[in-house]
């Protein structure tokens, strides 16, 4: 019962902090795209990948499962937001903005995947030290 309650405590921090930098961003940058998310996307997915790495059997922080519960599915899945992703990205499409819609998606797919290969690749790389 206890790891339920590490996973939910996971989950408010990541969506509180998912809450307050998407804001900040979105304030800065204007929403021209949704560039509150995709940095909350981004970030989140080099977050992933940095913990993937170092949950790994042959890693140097070896994290338990327990932790890895509590960054990975809590704070990770409460901070990341493709659900926000899909349904701003369907906005774009509603108010016809394809180009928009379709730049948000691949950007979003894009940078999300080589976030999470560099975060991996730098802890996989600091792991064979």
């Amino acid at each position: 019962m206890s790891e339920y309650l590490w996973v939910g405590i996971g989950g408010a921090i990541g969506s509180m902090a998912r809450f307050w930098i998407s804001g900040v961003v979105a304030e800065r940058y204007g929403a021209f795209l949704p560039y509150g998310t995709l940095t909350v996307n981004v970030t989140g997915s080099f977050v992933i990948g940095v913990l993937a790495a170092l949950a790994e059997p042959d890693g140097h922080w070896l994290i338990t499962p327990a932790m890895r519960g509590f960054l990975m599915i809590g704070i990770c899945g409460g901070y990341t937001t493709f659900s926000s992703f899909s349904l701003q990205t369907l906005a774009l499409v509603q108010e016809g903005s394809w180009w928009r819609a379709g730049a948000n998606a691949i950007a979003s797919v894009a940078l999300c995947l080589i976030a999470v290969w560099l975060g991996h690749f730098a802890v996989s790389l600091v792991n064979r030290l």
